[in-house]
C-alpha cells in the first residue's frame, strides 16, 4: 500500500456545529468512526491503520463538544438529531455519497440512528457496547429517576447541568482515570461491590471508582491524550448528550419502535453492564434489526471494548465489512 494510502490525516470540516475534527487513514470506502463519553476520535487508534490496511478509508470524528471540533454554547445544540446531521455534513465534506457508520458508547446510539433518519447516507452501521433499542416507552429522564431507590443513577446525575462539571474539571486527569478503571474487566469493582453507576444521595460519582492502577489497556500517555482535549474544552459539551435524552425522546417520535433495516453489526463485553442490562433489547434484534449480519458478546471484556480488545474488535469489523454489498 501507497505511503499516502497509510499516512493518517487530520482535518476540519463544515458541518451544521460550525466545524468537526476528522482523523482519516487509507483510501477506498468510507468508514465513519464515532466516539462516546468520556473520550475522542483517539478511541479508534488501533482501528485506523488496520481498516486502512485492509482496503478502507477509516475516518474518526471528534463528535462535536469534543476536542478540535465546535462547542456550541446551546445546550439543545446537542440533541440525536443535530449529530446526525453532522455526521451526514462530513461524509459529503468528504467528497463521498454514503459510508459505514461505527460507533461506540454514545457514539453507538449516535451510529444507529444515522442509519435509522439517513438510511440515504449511512449503508451499514456497526453498534459497540451498547445495544440498539428503538425510540418508546416513557419519557426517559421518568425512567432514570426511577433507577437506584435511594440511590442516583448516573445519567440522571450527569443530567443536571454544572453538576458534573464541578467534580470532574478540578481533577480531570483523575477522574477519567477512575471513570475508565469502573468500567474496565480487569480493574472494575468485584460482583457485590457498590456499584460505581450510582451516587450516593449528596455524593460523588468518583466516590466508588478504583484508585491505584490504570486499566492494562490504557498507558499513561493514552490517559494525558484523553485529559488535556477535556483540559482544554472542558466536559459541557460533552455532558450535553445527556441533557438532550428527553429531547431525543420528542424529537424521534415518528421513529417509535421503528427497526434499522441496513445491514448491522453488534459487538459488546460480557462484563459490560450496558450488555447486561440491555439483554432484551439484543433478544429483541430479530425485530429490531432485521439486517443484522452477526452479533457477538466478547467474555470476560469491559466496556471500553475497541481498547480493551483490539485484535478481536478489528478481526470482527473487517470480516464484517468485507461481507457487505459493494
Amino acid at each position: 500500500m501507497s505511503e499516502q494510502a497509510t499516512a493518517v490525516t487530520h482535518r476540519l470540516v463544515p458541518s451544521p456545529a460550525g466545524r468537526i475534527h476528522v482523523v482519516e487513514q487509507g483510501a477506498g470506502p468510507l468508514v465513519l468512526l464515532v466516539h462516546g463519553f468520556p473520550e475522542s476520535w483517539y478511541s479508534w487508534r488501533h482501528q485506523l491503520p488496520v481498516l486502512a490496511a485492509a482496503g478502507y478509508r477509516a475516518a474518526a470524528i471528534d463528535v462535536r463538544g469534543y476536542g478540535r471540533s465546535s462547542k456550541p454554547g446551546d445546550t439543545e445544540a446537542y440533541r440525536m438529531l443535530k449529530l446526525v446531521q453532522d455526521n451526514a455534513a462530513v461524509v459529503r465534506a468528504l467528497g463521498e455519497q454514503s459510508a459505514v457508520v461505527v460507533g461506540h458508547d454514545w457514539g453507538s446510539a449516535i451510529a444507529a440512528n444515522s442509519a435509522l433518519v439517513r438510511p440515504d447516507v449511512f449503508r451499514a452501521v456497526g453498534m459497540l457496547s451498547v445495544p440498539y433499542a428503538p425510540r418508546g416507552g416513557p419519557r426517559p429522564s421518568t425512567v432514570f429517576a426511577q433507577l437506584g431507590g435511594d440511590e442516583e443513577f448516573y445519567v440522571s446525575y450527569f443530567q443536571e447541568p454544572g453538576r458534573a462539571e464541578a467534580e470532574i474539571e478540578p481533577d480531570v486527569r483523575g477522574w477519567l482515570a477512575g471513570f475508565y478503571a469502573a468500567l474496565s474487566a480487569d480493574t472494575m469493582p468485584a460482583p457485590g461491590a457498590p456499584d460505581p453507576h450510582f451516587v450516593v444521595r449528596g455524593g460523588k460519582l468518583r466516590d466508588r471508582f478504583p484508585t491505584g492502577r490504570l486499566p492494562v489497556w490504557l498507558s499513561g500517555h493514552d490517559l494525558d491524550v484523553y485529559a488535556g482535549e477535556f483540559e482544554r474544552t472542558g466536559v459541557s459539551g460533552a455532558l450535553n448528550r445527556y441533557r438532550n435524552m428527553d429531547r431525543d425522546w420528542e424529537d424521534l417520535a415518528g421513529f417509535d419502535g421503528a427497526p434499522i433495516t441496513r445491514p448491522s453489526l453488534f459487538i459488546g463485553g460480557g462484563l459490560d453492564a450496558s450488555t447486561t442490562w440491555m439483554a432484551d433489547a439484543i433478544k429483541a434484534y430479530p425485530t429490531t434489526l432485521p439486517g443484522l449480519v452477526s452479533s457477538h458478546i466478547l467474555d470476560g471484556c469491559g466496556h471500553w471494548i475497541q481498547q480493551e480488545r483490539p485484535a478481536e474488535i478489528n478481526r470482527l469489523l473487517t470480516d464484517w465489512l468485507a461481507s457487505l454489498p459493494a
